[in-house]
């Protein structure tokens, strides 16, 4: 079987070539005769893009010759066509740096043509943009020119563009650990999917989709969002998106445990990649196989495939692809049973991962997201209130008509008596709603800031679990290496002993403390056994006795920022209860009916005086009112 499938491949390859060479020679030909500027400006940027593939040097040589042509002849839409078409084989061959150069070029004479197709092309530009700056670390304004090429998609409803520019940003929130942001613009590219109803769209909307959800676990989910995207596979699509499905298929198989399912997949992804030539992708469709050769114990196949992998990833500069390559280094050497140099390679991981998902890079991210979302109210506020003058304006002119038809006065002042009304009634209407538009943005402001809050706690939370706890059970582990390999007296045996004995304590605590800042059992089972295991938690300090109640919990579906919300307002009510009631029992019961989420605290303690709550200054009280209104 392995033998048929590489002499199709084999053929297709000599096929492909054969075709490539054909266009290349007809091309070559018509640029040999006389043609019009426009039409030889045409045929080179043709004839450069087929060479990409054959002969990359001889693709940079007649990107060259092309943008001189242009500019001689001041062609600036095709001189800022020829720039955008040359930075995708440089960004494809690493080059990010004059990639960036030449997009910057392309923008200089697209903004100089006056062509129809100018305002589209600026965006693709931007789009590309984005792209490069995150691969050189720029996080600022891989958001910031992403954004502004969604802008001009959605005002020009280029829906093919915009599905690619929501795909390009899910992607980008993946890479800076920001998941449930990668899920929301994961399915924004599915609703466009939906409105163009292209069998493409929908093929890499579910794709994405399915990667997001495999980003948070949710494997069973992935599954089925990677299955719906099988009955849209195509025929004719460049090979970067199928690369990209297979990779996410094969991704959820191996986290469902079907390993030679995920061995098919990679390989098939591996194979598409080798014959596209596309580095990058053959880089990571190896990393996977190893990583699944690791997974099946096949230890030697999976070293020399591990190895190669991570030198060229190393090669590449590309910080995702160290990333991965330094996860499955440290993964195959613990699997192995090398801790030293799984230890090794872990820290180097860490360290590179916390630069890539660090809270100023989603800082970033965040203040350009605000900053878009604000610029779209103001603008409708503006128009509103210049809606607003016109109208002004136009019952100014009615009545002076009004006065000069004094012949009809009576009919006059009826009219101007109902539009009075009219115009009155829009004011209101037009003043509620840019009440309306300033809440919404005080509330988005709202939502940043404690979504900022709980990626703090989370990273926080992780440092403590996986850095320092890693840490600590790294010391257990040498000290109990330590004892095997000493003779001790009694009683420093009896020393040992209770050294280890606080050890274990200052584990446990450890994870206590992680464990409150971001409760496990809240982003894997969700709110209700969250909250289930708070109380009993509480519970056993015996502190405080406290009876959780939920009704129409059991089967709810509460998005995960919702959820920490109601988690964080009944876990700072319950310490209030525990600091300042001196009580000795608490309900907690929590009903959802509908669209609606009632939660109520009682304790049997001393009580207080809610009106002293206005003059509060108190940060945890504050932090429940804002959660609230939230």
């Amino acid at each position: 079987m392995k033998k048929l499938v590489v002499i199709a491949l084999i053929i297709f390859t000599g096929i492909n070539a054969w075709s490539q060479q054909h266009d290349i020679d007809s091309l070559e030909n018509q640029l040999n005769g006389t043609l019009p500027d426009t039409s030889r400006a045409k045929s080179l940027s043709q004839l450069a893009m087929k060479y990409e593939t054959v002969d990359t040097l001889k693709s940079i040589q007649t990107y060259k010759k092309l943008i001189a042509f242009t500019i001689n002849k001041r062609l600036d839409y095709y001189s800022g066509l020829a720039y955008f078409n040359q930075s995708f084989l440089l960004k494809q061959n690493q080059h990010l740096k004059e990639a960036k150069e030449s997009l910057d070029s392309a923008l200089v004479y697209y903004k100089k043509s006056d062509n129809p197709n100018t305002e589209f092309r600026i965006a693709q530009v931007y789009t590309q943009l984005s792209n490069v700056v995150k691969d050189l670390g720029d996080y600022k304004a891989t958001v910031d020119y992403q954004l502004q090429a969604i802008s001009v998609f959605e005002k020009l409803d280029k829906t093919g563009s915009l599905l690619v520019a929501y795909i390009n940003l899910s992607s980008f929130y993946k890479q800076i650990s920001e998941f449930e942001k990668q899920e929301f613009y994961a399915l924004k590219s599915l609703d466009v999917a939906r409105r163009t109803g292209k069998q493409d769209d929908y093929f890499k909307a579910y794709s994405h989709v399915a990667f997001a959800l495999c980003q948070m676990n949710r494997y069973k989910e992935a599954k089925q969002y990677i299955d719906s995207s099988k009955p849209y596979y195509p025929t004719n699509v460049p090979p970067d998106v199928l690369i990209t499905h297979h990779l996410i298929d094969g991704l959820v198989d191996m986290n469902l445990g079907l390993l030679e399912d995920a061995n098919k997949t990679f390989t098939k992804g591996y194979e598409i990649s080798v014959n596209a030539k596309a580095l990058f992708s053959i880089i990571q469709t190896r990393l996977q196989l190893s990583r699944v050769l690791t997974m099946q114990k096949k230890f030697k196949e999976a070293k020399p495939l591990l190895d190669q992998s991570y030198k060229e990833a190393f090669e590449s500069k590309n910080p995702s692809q160290i990333e991965i390559a330094l996860d499955y280094m440290a993964r195959f050497y613990e699997e192995s049973g090398d801790y030293k140099n799984g230890l090794k390679y872990y820290k180097e991981h860490k360290e590179i991962a916390d630069s890539m998902a660090s809270a100023q890079n989603k800082d970033y991210a965040a203040e350009q997201e605000v900053k878009f979302e604000t610029a779209k109210k103001e603008s409708q506020i503006k128009q509103l209130e210049a809606d607003k003058k016109i109208q002004e304006l136009s019952l100014r002119q009615k009545n002076i008509w009004n006065y000069l038809l004094a012949a009809s006065a009576l009919i006059a002042l009826i009219i101007a008596v109902l539009s009075y009304r009219t115009y009155s009634q829009k004011r209101k209407l037009q003043q509620l709603r840019i009440n309306e538009l300033e809440a919404e943005k005080q509330l988005t402001a709202t939502e940043a800031v404690l979504k900022g809050e709980e990626q703090e706690r989370t990273r926080l939370a992780k440092d403590l679990h996986d850095g320092l706890g890693g840490m600590l059970s790294g010391i257990k582990y040498s000290f109990n290496t330590m004892k095997g390999n000493m003779i001790m007296t009694p009683e420093n045996a009896q020393a040992f002993e209770r050294s280890m004995e606080m050890l274990d304590s200052s584990i446990r605590e450890m994870r206590r403390v992680a464990h409150n800042m971001m409760p496990e059992a809240l982003v894997k089972f969700g709110l209700d056994v969250a909250l289930s295991d708070f109380c009993n938690d509480i519970n056993q300090t015996g502190a405080l006795t406290v009876r959780y109640q939920s009704i129409g919990m059991g089967n709810a579906q509460i998005d995960q920022t919702t959820s920490i919300t109601i988690y964080r307002i009944i876990q700072e009510l319950i310490n209030n209860t525990l600091k300042h009631a001196s009580a000795k029992n608490a309900i907690v019961q929590i009903s959802k009916n509908e669209d609606a989420i009632s939660i109520t605290v009682e304790d049997d303690g001393i009580g207080f005086d809610s009106r002293l709550l206005n003059m509060s200054k108190g940060i945890g009280w504050s932090n429940i009112q804002n959660r609230v209104e939230f």
